[in-house]
């Protein structure tokens, strides 16, 4: 579960700590106190967007840090093979600092892509924003539920799916490629032809660019090698050295300790020696050949052209030589590959169309369960007299995840049809579709935290106090955060966090702090009271924070 936040230097946040535990933690404060800033920086944490104004005025960059507590040997395995080793103590460490011109992004200290991030913090929390339940609007969000719901079923037959599709696209593209005129095969057939006679007659060979880059660049700066060589025998060849070893030899009798000094004098005498024949020799063997080195820029070249025509590395060149060949091949017997690739589509296609078939049977299947657990949710979110249920259309081609479109329908009034949920669902009833459906997905994945961002958006009285229930259902197996600004949701905290804002210095700072329980019933009579707090509003509250307290 997510143990603590930390923010720094983030929008109106100069720093916040929270340490959050389990079963629900509610976040609530006036309007504009910065609400929204705490789960975005949670958001930003994950690898959402983060600019550069998002940096507090003033400051260099922006800090955020979660900290989770992995638990259970299947979530600690799940995240060893996405290379990620919790601590001894069982920690994952997210973290990520924003500044003006770049991000970078650590788990447990070490940087990590944005996609890498989202994967494996994809396993230890599920965001639910403000606005995610407009995603029910579109029917590919519907089919994306149904997959989550049945994931470990369905999961071996869609992988089949996606192998056979990319098989098919590939097949289906070469039998494309056999469309064509007696013309464009002969002008393409000569073309290969070419191009492969071009390829074999260089005749490359692994690693001899570098080899000829080598010799190319003595050649080109041979003149300057000759200069600083001479240059550098000069400097060895004085007698400064042997002058200074005999003056010490001379002297070395009277003092035992200048035996040091002229055994070094030696070793650089026989040093300098070494380097005087060695810059010789050198210099003795130089010779400019004037047709190696044409010979030697004329290889480089070739090598250069071909790289640019057909890859930038030998194997990628022999690679495509090889797929020139077979393309060549394939234009020389041309009606013999054509029905052949036509035959490997057509059994490519009823392998497609049986895994099809089998994942759509999975999921209608699945979707009965779904639909009913969605129901009673529906129900219990004070949706008396609702009908809902999932309808499937076969689409006219194939997909990497099957050849199924489908789509939930609803009725909220008994004798009306069920439509689908674009065309009857309001923001509130959406808002409460969706937290049913998070509640059946968090009964059947594995996920610790889920977070709430106003998930009682347009929904007020009993409909509220039911949204509360639910919440406080699914905290008995996961933990839960979640902002509101309604008392029926705020009372059924088992941890209760205000935030607030106040002027500082000429600045305006967002603060977060935990509520005892008599703070927590105060916070309540705020929300319940609005402006004026009367000691009957402070009684209501509390009644209302003891009757959730005997409902949980």
């Amino acid at each position: 579960m997510l143990l603590e936040l930390h923010v720094k230097n983030l929008a109106l946040i100069e720093k916040a700590d929270v340490e959050f535990g389990e079963g629900l933690n509610i976040l609530t404060g006036e309007t504009g106190a910065g609400k929204s800033i705490i789960i975005g920086s949670v958001t930003m944490a994950l690898g959402g967007k983060a600019s550069r104004e998002s940096i507090r005025h003033g400051a260099d960059y922006a800090y955020i840090e979660l900290v989770f507590s992995v638990s259970g040997q299947e979530k600690t395995e799940a995240l060893k093979a996405l290379e990620v080793e919790p601590t001894e103590d069982g920690l994952v460490i997210v973290s990520r600092k924003i500044m003006a011109s770049r991000s970078v992004s650590r788990i447990n200290d070490e940087t990590v892509t944005t996609a890498r991030l989202r994967q494996i913090t994809g396993l230890l929390l599920d965001i639910h924003g403000q606005h995610e339940h407009q995603s029910l609007l579109y029917k590919s969000k519907h089919l994306e539920i149904l997959d989550a719901y049945i994931k470990a079923n369905s999961q071996p037959v869609k992988q089949n799916i996606y192998r056979e599709y990319q098989t098919y696209r590939t097949l289906k593209e070469r039998l494309e490629g056999f469309d064509m005129d007696s013309e464009s095969r002969i002008r393409e057939t000569d073309f290969l032809r070419f191009e492969i006679q071009e390829i074999e007659d260089a005749a490359l060979k692994e690693d001899e660019e570098e080899a000829l880059t080598a010799v190319y660049r003595r050649f080109a700066h041979s003149q300057k090698i000759a200069e600083s060589l001479g240059a550098a025998y000069e400097a060895v060849e004085g007698e400064w050295i042997s002058r200074a070893l005999r003056e010490v030899e001379r002297v070395a009798e009277y003092d035992g300790a200048l035996g040091g000094i002229r055994d070094q004098l030696y070793d650089a005498d026989s040093i300098l020696e070494d380097a005087k024949r060695e810059i010789s020799s050198y210099m003795d063997s130089m010779e400019f050949d004037e047709e190696t080195f044409r010979q030697t820029e004329e290889r480089l070249d070739l090598i250069h052209n071909l790289q640019a025509k057909y890859g930038a590395t030998v194997p990628l060149i022999h690679k495509k030589l090889e797929e020139k060949r077979k393309r060549l091949d394939e234009l020389e017997d041309y009606d013999f590959h054509r029905e052949q690739t036509r035959k490997e589509l057509e059994v490519c296609v009823n392998h497609l169309e049986g895994f099809c078939a089998q994942l759509t049977e999975i999921r209608k299947k699945a979707s009965r369960d779904l639909v009913k657990k969605i129901k009673q949710g529906l129900v219990d979110l004070n949706f008396l007299d609702v009908d809902f249920d999932m309808e499937f259309r076969q689409m006219e081609h194939f997909g990497p995840s099957g050849w199924d479109e489908a789509q939930f329908i609803i009725s909220t009034n008994p004798g009306q049809p069920m439509r689908p949920l674009k065309d009857v669902a309001s923001g509130g009833e959406l808002s409460r579709i969706m937290l049913a459906i998070k509640t059946v997905l968090a009964d059947s994945d594995d996920i610790p935290t889920l977070i709430f961002d106003e998930i009682d958006t347009g929904i007020s009285g009993r409909t509220a106090q039911k949204v509360s229930e639910k919440l406080s259902y699914i905290a008995g197996n996961h933990q839960v955060i979640c902002i509101t600004h309604l008392p029926q949701i705020a009372a059924m905290a088992d941890a209760h966090f205000e935030i607030s804002k106040s002027a500082k210095d000429g600045s305006t700072l967002t603060t977060i702090r935990l509520l005892d329980r008599k703070a927590s019933v105060e916070e309540l009579a705020r929300l319940l009271g609005g402006a004026r707090i009367t000691e009957t509003v402070r009684k209501n509250a509390l009644e209302m924070k003891e009757l959730a307290d005997r409902t949980k």
